[in-house]
């Protein structure tokens, strides 16, 4: 495995991160805190497991070299690129402040903010699987 393996590897751990994020979703549903509590925090390290990656990957493997989308559908790429950018960032709030109030018991508050962060946390790890399928085959090989 090289360097260039990783935006695949990125698309992996979002690919996992939604489906850990929808269980613990389906946990709480039906009453199972520890199991939900056990799958949410394995979604936040999957999370963070892809943001180390992921800034690695465009830090130390790719540089300033750019990955541009020349496709036919640009306009929807592009929306999709900046909602994602931009709901990653707040998520990069959201996930450790939702996640802290659980942590030391402010269940009232991390339920009220849960039902935002959850959402936006869903939508960013799945455009981020989307991103990289749009992006796929204009990634440089190795």
């Amino acid at each position: 495995m090289s360097g260039h393996d990783l935006p695949l590897v990125n698309a992996c751990l979002n690919g996992t991160a939604t489906v850990l994020l929808l269980l613990g979703y389906m946990a709480i549903r039906s009453g199972r805190v520890r199991l939900h509590m056990t799958l949410m925090l394995t979604a936040l390290v999957t999370s963070a497991a892809f943001l180390g990656s992921y800034l690695y990957y465009h830090f130390a493997v790719r540089g300033a070299e750019e990955t541009k989308y020349t496709g036919d559908w640009k306009g929807a790429y592009l929306a999709i690129l900046v909602s994602h950018i931009l709901l990653a960032i707040a998520i990069a709030f959201l996930v450790p402040i939702t996640a802290g109030l659980a942590l030391s018991g402010r269940f009232a508050t991390h339920k009220r903010i849960a039902r935002w962060t959850l959402p936006i946390w869903l939508y960013v790890s799945v455009t981020g699987v989307v991103i990289y399928l749009i992006l796929k085959d204009y990634y440089p090989k190795a």
